[in-house]
């Protein structure tokens, strides 16, 4: 401590000696600063001064006759260290005198310039860990003085501020996610902000793994169960991914993946849908990014009233009509289930078309049975003209089922989802 705070700054340069050897003067400290060498001053050691008293009670003053800096100057000066990427500490010297024997003690901490070559390989090592922005995992390695466990959590502290900065954004984008057993079936919409990290190996993984997730929680005992965030939000979730593992709570794993990918993801919605008694539930995925995923799904409940009815049939005609309920978007089951205020509204807009070509009052009432009977045909899935073979409808086909298996075969429920409906982009 006398050789670095008593000797004087205009001392002439000496070599440094050999890390653990006597210090340097910091007159050699400042003579390598200027001439821009690859070694780096070395009084981050001060930023860990353990001696309190003596700052507080005269914080400028100079220890010895040759000090020529203000303890202050020397702590700015090891504080403007932190950020030029320097590892703490090989080794420390504990000195003591009378006066720190009676006040305390400093801690030196000798730090040393970590090679470029080193330095590349741990970014690299965070960057695969993370999946944070470079910029981000360099930052976090040059103030942590390049050690990659405390980088990682400090990646992390910084990510949740981010994904709280980023909450307000709007997030259309994303993926719906299919996990389903041979009597339910979860569908769960996982948004982002761009297509690209839709795309991305730990968003994919984070969605699969929350449809499973709510698969296996408890069964609400409902044939059809919409749920909300909230509903899985404290649930806990063991992830096994190389770069998101670990058992943690959803909400949080939602947000470690937001800081990853460094957008706003969020968990939107979610429906679980059951059978009971003798049936199957089906499931149909368009623009798949993987088995599980995709961007529009439609899910279907069939069963049939005899316990022996063949379920690979219904299997095999379910997933055709589920595909078929991506395809036509039927609003309502049957034509019983339309809302009697749609269907107001649907004649009122019918009914104003037809008088305006002139016609009499019978016609025009001709004319909007026929028009609404085309609304069935569009809304209602039993109407619907089957996109497989439009010589007959789904009725039919439900028909024909019936007589295969033996069995009157009815749809349960269904349901069709599209990633970012009804969100305002």
């Amino acid at each position: 401590l006398f050789l670095l705070l008593v000797q004087p700054l205009t001392k002439p340069y000496r070599a440094h000696p050999p890390l653990g050897s006597q210090s340097p003067t910091l007159s050699g400290v400042r003579r390598r600063r200027l001439n821009g060498g690859r070694h780096r001053r070395i009084c981050s050691f001060l930023k860990n001064c353990v001696c309190p008293p003596l700052l507080q009670s005269n914080p400028r003053m100079a220890w010895g006759q040759g000090a020529r800096r203000p303890i202050l100057g020397l702590l700015s000066r090891a504080q403007r260290q932190a950020a030029r990427g320097y590892t703490s500490a090989t080794f420390e010297t504990h000195l003591s005198s009378n006066h720190f024997a009676q006040n305390g003690m400093i801690r030196r901490r000798f730090s040393s310039e970590v090679p470029a070559s080193e330095q590349m390989n741990l970014i690299k090592q965070l960057r695969e860990r993370t999946c944070a922005p470079i910029k981000d995992v360099k930052a976090s390695l040059v103030s942590c003085n390049w050690d990659i466990e405390d980088a990682q959590k400090d990646l992390r502290k910084r990510g949740v501020i981010s994904a709280a900065k980023k909450s307000s954004r709007t997030a259309a984008e994303g993926l719906l996610a299919i996990a389903q057993d041979e009597k339910r079936a979860v569908v769960v919409e996982l948004n982002c902000e761009t297509d690209f990290v839709a795309r991305n190996d730990v968003f994919q993984y984070l969605a699969s793994s929350l449809a499973k997730m709510a698969l296996s929680a408890q069964d609400p005992g409902k044939l059809v169960f919409p749920f909300a965030p909230a509903y899985l939000e404290n649930m806990s979730i063991n992830l096994d991914h190389p770069k998101l593992s670990g058992e943690t709570t959803v909400q949080n794993a939602v947000t470690e993946v937001a800081a990853m990918v460094g957008e706003n993801v969020k968990l939107r919605r979610g429906f679980m849908l059951s059978t009971t008694g003798h049936g199957v539930v089906s499931s149909y995925l368009h623009t798949c990014p993987q088995p599980g995923l995709g961007r529009i799904a439609g899910l279907i409940t069939l069963e049939a009233e005899d316990s022996s009815a063949s379920l690979d049939a219904l299997k095999r005609v379910g997933s055709s009509i589920a595909m078929h309920i991506v395809a036509a978007k039927p609003l309502f089951l049957s034509k019983e289930l339309v809302s009697a205020a749609a269907l107001e509204n649907e004649r009122d807009v019918l009914r104003t078309q037809a008088e305006s070509s002139g016609k009499p009052q019978m016609a025009i009432e001709k004319m909007v049975e026929g028009r609404l009977r085309k609304y069935f045909e569009d809304v209602v899935l039993l109407e619907q003209k089957y996109v497989v073979n439009d010589s007959t409808n789904i009725k039919t086909l439900l028909n024909d089922l019936s007589k295969e298996v033996g069995s009157k075969v009815t749809i349960g429920n269904f349901i069709r989802m599209e990633v970012g409906e009804g969100i305002e982009r």
